[in-house]
């Protein structure tokens, strides 16, 4: 049976905890983290469509728990970054139109200091720090398909799930963030 976007719609809510627990065993929780002085995500919540909102609020009650395992590299800086405050600008993918932190919140990062950003339209895309640019080609439907998808990505990159279980869900779920032949999760779980 083929994967479809629709078939995640309330992962997080439903299945992304256990799939935590299965596929990125033996990683220490982060239950460190102090997240005070992040920027509240309920404004953020309220411009979502409902959906949307429903993932990234469960995501967010897991960060807040303590139970969450290093994953995404969730961390007192990446998680809410405030990008004002810090002097950070946003574009959008073509070079021109500017966004705020109205328009984006930040749930982690992906190691080189780029940071994942949910936009107000439900999607999931990387903002490119050298740039500031919320870079082509990274973009997922929403945040229920790349959870699903980034848990699949650390586990076939920790040797807990083999590329061939799970390579054809990514082709078929055709998702810019895991398709982008330079930048995508699926052309760097093959290299």
């Amino acid at each position: 049976m083929t994967l479809t976007v629709e078939d995640l719609t309330g992962y997080v809510e439903r299945d992304f905890d256990a799939d935590l627990t299965r596929f990125l065993t033996d990683r220490p929780a982060l239950d460190d983290l102090d997240l005070s002085d992040v920027r509240p995500i309920e404004p953020f919540l309220a411009r979502l469509p409902a959906p949307a909102a429903a993932a990234l609020a469960a995501f967010d009650r897991l960060v807040r728990s303590g139970t969450l395992p290093e994953f995404l590299d969730v961390a007192e800086w990446s998680y809410g970054f405030d990008f004002a405050a810090n002097d950070c600008g946003i574009l959008d993918s073509d070079y021109e139109t500017r966004l705020s932190d109205d328009d984006v919140y930040s749930i982690g990062a992906d190691g080189g200091g780029n940071l994942w950003v949910v936009l107000t339209n439900g999607q999931v895309a990387i903002w490119f720090h050298e740039e500031e640019v919320l870079e082509e080609g990274t973009r997922f439907d929403n945040l229920d398909v790349f959870l699903w998808s980034y848990v699949r990505y650390e586990a076939v990159r920790d040797g807990t799930l083999d590329l061939a279980e799970v390579e054809a869900d990514f082709l078929a779920l055709g998702q810019d963030g895991a398709l982008q032949p330079e930048l995508g999760l699926l052309a760097s779980m093959r290299a």
